[in-house]
């Protein structure tokens, strides 16, 4: 197989083989370049997911899913990562982000009747957060519910919501109590067909398979039983997926980064100039060992932060460093492999995917700017 497993159990080798020989059979590299062209979602990889029991993989068994562990996580969403970024995203939005609401924070009666509908690939889900006029700024939002009687009227506007387009349900925040601060954050679950909502997709850089949407709410009323959790309770329910969401999307930036790796080093392998491989020249060897070294320690700070949240610790520092380490190396790992590939990884093909994809990682979950805050803190600088 294409990468080492040291350090992984009998369990999960099989797991990443079985992933990555599916998804090699569903999206082989012709597939993704057409599904990246057409900007079109990867429905018959999630379905065959949905078939194989993948999409239960991180849901409690007794939903229906596997329960499995942060490292399970890491090594699937690694696998994930090296084969296809979109395919990736597309199993997160709904899988990760939109399941773990259910989870933990829905009512009984919408985890059975939700949950084992997801697994199944019937019901697809996304997450509706971020504002034009604020990002990373959970508190700046704008997005307003009002309760009338028995229902919500929600006004306003998201933007960058992977897969809402395809998504049957959301995750919307809204204020509830325009004045209250971090308590004025609800959360409520959205039908995507609602009267009142209107959903455009928008043109990406990378990742075109899973596309970002501006979704715009004009008093879409929903029932009350709708909201998630308290009134004014969003802000620890938002807290509590972070840890996992920094891990995974670190785990997917060592994945993406194994295969530009491996991409290019087979490239300058085989191409010759004046004479030699072009291996043979230390401008090229240097730049690919520098490929390796990103890559390996971006591996090495995934693990090592799925294994302290596995063993229950405080992790919060180690899932953010290893969030921009894995996501900054990874555009690193894709501008020099574009700078070796030259004009063959300029134009239209993997290489240029690949590249494109990368430089979302910095930004997408938390900017690396704003994850520095966060690493400072939990340092004691301020």
């Amino acid at each position: 197989m294409p990468y080492k497993t040291f350090g992984f159990t009998e369990e999960q080798i099989l797991m990443r083989d079985s992933i990555l020989g599916l998804l090699g059979r569903v999206v082989p590299a012709e597939k993704m370049l057409e599904l990246d062209k057409e900007s079109e979602f990867p429905e018959e990889a999630f379905q065959a997911m949905a078939t194989a029991g993948w999409l239960g993989l991180p849901i409690a068994e007794e939903y229906g899913g596997t329960g499995a562990s942060n490292m399970d996580m890491a090594v699937f969403i690694e696998a994930m990562g090296y084969h296809h970024y979109g395919v990736r995203s597309a199993f997160m939005t709904t899988s990760i982000y939109g399941a773990s609401h259910l989870q933990y924070h829905a009512s009984d009666g919408q985890r059975q009747a939700m949950l084992p509908e997801l697994i199944k690939g019937n019901l697809k889900m996304c997450i509706a957060y971020s504002e034009p006029d604020s990002g990373s700024d959970m508190a700046g939002i704008r997005t307003q519910a009002v309760r009338q009687g028995d229902e919500y009227v929600i006004s306003g506007q998201k933007i960058y919501i992977t897969n809402a387009h395809v998504s049957d349900w959301m995750v919307v925040s809204a204020k509830t109590n325009p004045e209250a601060g971090h308590k004025s954050l609800s959360l409520f679950l959205v039908y995507s067909k609602t009267p009142g909502l209107t959903i455009r997709p928008m043109d990406p850089l990378g990742s075109r398979t899973s596309l970002p949407n501006e979704v715009f709410f004009d008093d879409v009323r929903i029932p009350v039983a709708n909201r998630l959790g308290k009134e004014g309770g969003a802000w620890p329910m938002l807290m509590r997926g972070l840890n996992q969401e920094r891990l995974l999307l670190a785990a997917t930036s060592a994945g993406h980064s194994m295969r530009i790796l491996e991409l290019v080093r087979n490239f300058a392998t085989n191409r010759k100039a004046f004479g030699e491989t072009i291996t043979a020249y230390q401008a090229v060897s240097h730049k690919l060992a520098d490929m390796h070294m990103l890559t390996e320690g971006s591996r090495l700070v995934t693990f090592h932060a799925a294994t302290m949240l596995d063993a229950g610790e405080d992790a919060v520092l180690e899932t953010t460093t290893a969030k921009v380490v894995a996501t900054e190396n990874n555009f690193k790992v894709a501008d020099l492999g574009m700078q070796l590939m030259g004009g063959a990884g300029y134009m239209a093909g993997e290489m240029q995917r690949l590249f494109r994809e990368a430089r979302l990682g910095p930004i997408g979950g938390g900017t690396s700017e704003i994850l520095r805050n966060v690493i400072g803190k939990r340092m004691g600088l301020y």
